[in-house]
């Protein structure tokens, strides 16, 4: 992880450029390497999965080895420690609560005129496939955000592709809170590969209606490419965060936003805007205790 401390008025316009040049710039460099991943997967399907499991992740799996069992999820909780469990437990109860509270009617009609009824039905879609990141952290968060909505909506199917780790298994943390989700379905398939199986389904992983979650730039560049074949949602890639702060902003507060969003990974931007040096300088002096 990088930190810089830039004067606005001392930077040039190739400094600018640099620095204010979006990470979404890049994807679409990359779909000429992903498009031959899609195909493949397309054409090969679990046997493509394991190729590109091998290649990226360094995991030699087999298809039988794609699905997480049930027994993995049920003692993912073992392998965290307690205050680790006790965040997620409270963090799903939480979010459970707010978008609950955004349910809308299941149905309602209204009398427009005499004689004339307008309304609404909404009806969950049918299936979603949810893409949690893993690459150098742990995105428990993630699972709650995607799987509680989808849980709450009663979408019938819900599954999930997240990538395999060094040793092929899925992280703990995940899997724990996919448990307080209610979802079965985890499959340990990542980056651009995992887009194309949920799109156009394997033997191994079912095609669902739409894919949401968060993902590196290959997977962005996946989901623009599949544009069309499935609904994938907001297209988000690499993280981002802007800090607007003043003499009134909290250094260790503001130290703490910035690396919610940095630690995602070596190409996420984390940016502390502000006319205040000493509010730069504590923040500054936070962030490699804090790292």
């Amino acid at each position: 992880m990088e930190i810089n401390f830039y004067e606005l008025e001392k930077l040039t316009f190739k400094d600018k450029s640099r620095l204010f040049k979006r990470s979404g710039l890049d994807i679409e460099n990359l779909q000429a390497t992903v498009q031959p991943i899609i195909e493949a997967v397309a054409a090969r399907g679990d046997e493509a999965l394991c190729q590109y499991s091998a290649k990226f992740d360094g995991v030699p799996l087999v298809p039988a080895d794609l699905k997480v069992t049930q027994q993995e999820i049920a003692g993912a909780g073992d392998l965290l420690e307690f205050e680790v469990r006790e965040v997620i437990k409270k963090s799903a109860v939480n979010i459970k609560k707010f978008h609950q509270a955004q349910m809308p009617e299941e149905m309602w009609f209204t009398q427009i005129d005499r004689g004339i009824m307008a309304g609404e039905k909404i009806t969950p879609i049918t299936s979603v496939g949810l893409y949690v990141p893993r690459g150098k952290g742990s995105f428990p968060s993630v699972m709650l955000m995607l799987g509680i909505p989808a849980h709450i909506a009663q979408v019938p199917q819900i599954m999930v592709c997240t990538p395999p780790g060094p040793d092929g298994s899925a992280d703990p943390a995940t899997l724990f809170a996919a448990q307080l989700c209610g979802i079965k379905d985890v499959y340990k398939v990542g980056g651009a590969q995992a887009i194309a199986a949920m799109a156009w389904g394997t033997k191994t992983i079912p095609k669902v209606h739409k894919v949401i979650g968060p993902g590196n730039a290959f997977v962005s560049a996946a989901k623009r490419l599949l544009y069309g074949q499935i609904d994938v949602g907001t297209p988000a890639g690499p993280s981002e965060a802007i800090i607007l702060g003043d003499d009134s902003t909290d250094p260790a507060i503001a130290a703490l936003d910035l690396l919610i969003e940095a630690e995602h990974g070596p190409d996420s931007a984390a940016l502390l805007v502000t006319h205040s040096r000493k509010l730069a300088q504590e923040v500054i002096k936070r962030l490699p205790e804090l790292i």
